[in-house]
């Protein structure tokens, strides 16, 4: 059964006009038509449509906790005349010395004493996640502040809903995800295991891409993605 969680969603500022987009998309239109070092020229490609989308990022920021008890083996040093340690009301004997070893040091060196213990071990690892519109994992190269996003997110999307991509993929897959890369395989000797995942932030976050729509050699069809944060064709 989907839960409900607590979310909230900004939308990024678009750092050009709708001018400022169609010059750089009549600039590197033929880009889109490259093969190889060959490009066709300007006049052989046109420009059907640009429109501007607004394609959202999923954030997930999550912590997992767990608490559990693990064998594990310590090594202690000692003087090289010291033949068995007495831990509690168990005695551990000195490791016998290789022959090699016994070569380079002779009698001298210091002896070393295996003791088996029990590890009482917390974990607690914070990680996000960001996913595009598709639930694909992506890098997130924007800045999120009050000078990069708008005032009013869901008016914004409201007034383009149309060109609005949300996210295709579930919170509770995209937890899931997350969960998946935070959770470090354990030691397979453990005992009493408590573990806890914590959703700490869900954040859509939109960004605004001007596609266009293109016509090349041969009647070829092609498109355009241009990031209208950072001016960068994608």
């Amino acid at each position: 059964m989907t839960k409900n969680y607590d979310s909230h969603v900004v939308v990024l500022k678009s750092s050009i006009d709708n001018v400022e987009a169609a010059a750089i998309i009549g600039d590197k239109k033929t880009s889109v038509f490259k093969k190889l070092l060959k490009k066709p020229k300007k006049s052989q490609v046109q420009v059907d449509s640009i429109r501007l989308f607004y394609e959202s990022i999923l954030k997930i920021s999550g912590m997992y906790e767990a608490d559990f008890f693990r064998k594990a083996k310590h090594t202690l040093s000692v003087d090289s005349n010291v033949k068995e340690v007495t831990f509690g009301e168990k005695t551990f004997s000195i490791k016998e010395k290789s022959a090699l070893k016994k070569a380079f040091v002779g009698s001298g060196g210091k002896n070393k004493v295996d003791l088996p213990l029990e590890e009482h071990v917390f974990v607690e690892d914070i990680d996000d996640l960001y996913l595009d519109y598709s639930g694909n994992e992506i890098n997130f190269p924007f800045k999120v502040n009050s000078k990069t996003t708008e005032t009013y997110p869901d008016k914004v999307l409201e007034e383009n809903s149309p060109n609005v991509k949300k996210p295709k993929i579930t919170y509770d897959a995209a937890i899931e995800l997350l969960q998946d890369i935070i959770k470090k395989p354990l030691h397979n000797e453990i005992r009493n295991l408590k573990e806890k995942f914590t959703v700490l932030e869900i954040m859509e976050v939109y960004v605004p891409i001007y596609e266009a729509r293109l016509t090349g050699p041969k009647g070829k069809a092609g498109l355009l993605r241009l990031d209208a944060v950072r001016k960068k064709v994608l």
